[in-house]
């Protein structure tokens, strides 16, 4: 007989969401998205592209470059330099930062406590990922926004 104890799967893995089902269910729920890392037109590559296309498909950007201090808009909108000031509240952020850097957005992503954090395809942090899923946010990790709005309005 099986202890149902030591087989029983943690419950905040439930957040972190890996079937294509609820990864495209998550893309049909979400509004508003903050974007963490978004880069200029003018720098191009895909942490302008997808997000361009994510504003075109009807989510709301709110832009939060790393770098950029001189850019004061991006995608015609205001930029923050903090989730801090991202009010009122995003349901999603979305992460293009290399995996090393993705640790040190967790406080203030915990402190914002959004439904959802999207590492954007070639990011993924294990570690992170398990601190918000235990805080009752849904993980998506490594899979492109565009590749998967695709999918869902071609």
């Amino acid at each position: 007989m099986t202890d149902k104890l030591t087989t029983a799967v943690p419950a905040w893995r439930a957040h972190l969401l890996e079937r294509q089902a609820d990864v495209l269910r998550t893309l049909d729920k979400v509004r508003r998205v903050a974007v963490i890392g978004i880069k200029p037109e003018a720098v191009g590559g895909p942490a302008f592209y997808v997000p361009d296309r994510m504003q075109r498909a009807g989510y709301e950007i709110v832009p939060v470059p790393v770098y950029y201090p001189e850019v004061q808009e991006i995608l015609g909108v205001p930029v923050h330099r903090s989730l801090a000031t991202v009010t009122p509240p995003v349901d999603m952020v979305q992460l293009f930062r290399r995996p090393t850097d993705v640790p040190r957005h967790l406080e203030e992503i915990l402190a914002h406590r959004p439904r959802v954090v999207w590492m954007q395809l070639g990011i993924r942090h294990d570690a992170v990922a398990e601190a918000l899923a235990r805080a009752g946010i849904d993980v998506i990790q490594d899979r492109c926004v565009q590749v998967e709005l695709d999918r869902m309005r071609p």
